[in-house]
Order: structure tokens, then C-alpha cells, then sequence
């Protein structure tokens, strides 16, 4: 049995990871892994720590491998465990092992890089609305993608040309294989 193609999409907040996610996998009707940190983050009633974000990176390593294995020939990953290295470098200055390991274990066929470009949507768990935060974070997603050696594409517009942009670049790593 063949390993479904796993395909991230990656960004800063705020920038439609988990709407694209959700409308690939809707459109190949195969399975979608969600942001672990959003759920976890609404169950603890403090601030997040640095333990935590190992906690969170776990959670999101299962719940992605959890959906593998309901997936047939895409798994769409609104996210990674680079997001958790990204957060924790700029929060506290260091990034778990156990993190670093896993991003270099895990593999991809393809990130789908968010842009910066949709409007800020408010939200507690959000912390960042500016701009120029936005396309900080953006800056090191992009850095990440390029040193991944993963094939990568940024997606742009509005929701309906994210999807087109996603569609063709799944179509060039399909064409590929």
C-alpha cells in the first residue's frame, strides 16, 4: 500500500492554513490534520510555557500520523512542528531537541507557504496582528520551506486562488512521481 502524499501548509497566523487545508481535503475528499496548539492552548487556563510547546509538538506528530492512516492518497497538515520551533525561538530564545529531531525525521512532498496578503482576523489565541509581524513570520516560514529541500509553493489571493494555486502545485509534484 502505497504512503499518501503528505502536503503542509505552512504561514504565519492569521494567513488561511486551516480554510485551505479543509478545502483541499474537502475537494479530494481525504483527511485534514488540524492545529494541535489551538485546542491544547484552549485547555490549559494560563499563558503557554516553553514545556508546553513540546507538549503541543507531540500532539500534533500524533494527531498528523492518527490521520495518515485514514488517508488514501493526500494528508493535509494545517501545520508542523516547524511553527513550534519558529514560536519558541521568538518567545524563549531556544527550541526543545526533541522538536529539532522531528522536524529533520518528518518529511513532506510539498509546503504550501501562506501569504501574508488575506486580512488580519482577530482572535484570543492570535498575537500578532500587525503587518509588519506578519511578514517577520513569514520571513522565517520561508527560510524554513527553502532549507526543508522539500518542493514548496506560496499561495496567494483570495481563498478560491489559494485553492487554484495549491491545485496546480499539487498537479506538478502528481505529474513528478
Amino acid at each position: 500500500m502505497q504512503k499518501p502524499k503528505r502536503i503542509l501548509i505552512l504561514g504565519p497566523e492569521s494567513t488561511g492554513k486551516s480554510t485551505l487545508a479543509e478545502d483541499l481535503a474537502h475537494h479530494f475528499g481525504e483527511p485534514w490534520v488540524p492545529e494541535f496548539a489551538r485546542e491544547y492552548l484552549e485547555k490549559i487556563d494560563r499563558p503557554y510555557r516553553f514545556e508546553d510547546l513540546v507538549e503541543i509538538g507531540k500532539g500534533q506528530v500524533l494527531l498528523e500520523d492518527q490521520q495518515a492512516e485514514k488517508a488514501k492518497n493526500f494528508l493535509f497538515c494545517d501545520t508542523d512542528l516547524r511553527v513550534i520551533h519558529i514560536w519558541s525561538e521568538h518567545r524563549f530564545g531556544k527550541t526543545d531537541p526533541w522538536v529539532l529531531g522531528e522536524i529533520n525525521r518528518r518529511t513532506y512532498d510539498l509546503i504550501l507557504l501562506t501569504d501574508t496578503d488575506l486580512p488580519w482576523e482577530p482572535d484570543p489565541l492570535r498575537e500578532y496582528p500587525e503587518l509588519e509581524m506578519r511578514q517577520y513570520f513569514f520571513e522565517k516560514y520561508l527560510k524554513l520551506a527553502q532549507e526543508s529541500g522539500f518542493p514548496f509553493w506560496t499561495v496567494s489571493g483570495n481563498q478560491e486562488e489559494r485553492v487554484k494555486m495549491a491545485l496546480k502545485a499539487l498537479g506538478k509534484i502528481e505529474s513528478q512521481s
